[in-house]
């Protein structure tokens, strides 16, 4: 079975099982693995490590990715809540949309989401020693989107939405934030943005950062990088890294 593809049907096995045989596999050194039918199972490659692979076709359920650390996911449909809760390194792709909590407390790797995201996306994520984790976000997401940030990048950019009416973001955009940053393309209204930060158009640097990273996601979902890159991005980041700290001791 070593380096063998493995393909399993998941319809109509619960979530305990169908991770069990998902282990068994990696154990017996599958390293490329397909689901089908998926339908809300939860904590799919959660903790697993090293250079996996492994493609859902269906709905995955919650913590998805959790503590992952080197695996490429791939997900041919939308995904649930806590996709990549603490993830150390891989790569994450969903081709739909994604719910809530994406990417909570991130310390590496890249997660892609080509549509619209729920609430608090991108909270406490963090730079750990050499790693960056990286957020990409094809469509809009919903209120306190990169709460508590305190490293990596989150680069939102309000095409492939299926709510055409609605801001590019909701309410309280980067509450808390006192790390990393957050890039917008187009203008970022004020009225969205949350206390202490500031929003302002992008630099060089910020240029080949932001190309950079949109590439190697219109890659992943086949989208066009230059219709990506044709409008102009604005970056958001706090007056400081301590944005709080009047509250607590006078600076």
């Amino acid at each position: 079975m070593a380096d063998q593809k493995l393909v399993l049907d998941a319809k109509g096995v619960y979530y305990r099982q169908l991770n069990e045989r998902i282990r068994d596999a990696v154990n017996g050194g599958v390293r490329e693995i397909e689901l089908n039918n998926v339908n809300g199972q939860r904590y799919i490659f959660t903790g697993l490590k090293g250079e996996l692979s492994l493609k859902i076709n269906g709905v995955p359920g919650q913590d998805m990715a959790a503590f992952m650390n080197g695996p490429s996911i791939r997900v041919e449909g939308n995904a649930q809540d806590g996709v990549a809760n603490t993830m150390d390194d891989g790569k994450v792709v969903v081709n739909g949309i994604a719910g809530d909590v994406l990417g909570y407390g991130m310390r590496g790797g890249r997660l892609y989401i080509r549509g619209d995201v729920g609430y608090r996306v991108g909270i406490h994520m963090k730079a750990y020693k050499e790693k960056s984790p990286v957020i990409v976000i094809g469509g809009k997401a919903g209120d306190f989107l990169g709460e508590y940030m305190a490293g990596g990048s989150i680069i939102l950019l309000g095409l492939f939405s299926d709510k055409p009416y609605a801001p590019i973001c909701g309410r309280s955009l980067g509450t808390g934030m006192h790390g990393g940053v957050i890039y917008v393309r187009g203008p970022v209204p004020d009225t969205q943005l949350g206390p202490h930060l500031t929003s302002e158009p992008v630099d060089e640097t910020d240029k080949a950062r932001i190309r950079e990273m949109v590439t190697d996601f219109a890659l992943e979902l086949g989208l066009d990088v230059q219709h990506i890159l044709a409008e102009s991005f604005f970056k958001v980041k706090p007056f400081s890294h301590r944005p709080y700290g009047n509250m607590y001791v006078p600076c």
